[in-house]
């Protein structure tokens, strides 16, 4: 049984400046610093073109790093992204998913929707679901909000 998620959340920002952080490789550096402690490892490449690939590796050490590898399959500006993505924990496991990450603007404001499917557990679905994209989130709302 495949497990999937939507999660969302509202930005202050217009639609091309949150697709825009999301993606661009210097942004990227900076937002997923947010709130972290000193010593946090963050490496983060990212050819965002289709086709091309956002890799990621961060966590707390050296020895508890989470990495996550991206495919871009879609990048409609600033409207749409989908993703193949598979992400590795320090711990060996991993999980290969699909993400569609959508950018709806009104008023100013900008409704960031993740749908990610081809989970394997709803243990990890949950994970997801309630630390990893709210976390993401905060991250990124932090950035727009002082930049």
């Amino acid at each position: 049984m495949s497990h999937q998620l939507t999660v969302d959340r509202v930005f202050e920002a217009s639609a091309e400046r949150v697709f825009d952080a999301y993606i661009d490789p210097a942004a990227q550096k900076v937002w997923m610093r947010e709130g972290q402690e000193p010593g946090f490892v963050l490496e983060t490449e990212c050819d965002p073109r289709v086709g091309g690939t956002w890799t990621a590796t961060w966590g707390p050490s050296r020895d508890e790093v989470y990495s996550e590898t991206n495919v871009f399959e879609v990048l409609d500006r600033p409207r749409r992204i989908v993703t193949d993505t598979v992400t590795s924990s320090y711990d060996g496991t991993s999980v290969h998913t699909r993400i569609e990450i959508t950018f709806e603007e009104q008023d100013g404001k900008t409704r960031m929707t993740v749908h990610q499917t081809g989970f394997e557990s709803a243990g990890a679905r949950d994970f997801f679901a309630t630390v990893a994209w709210p976390g993401a989130f905060d991250q990124l709302d932090r950035y727009l909000t002082r930049g």
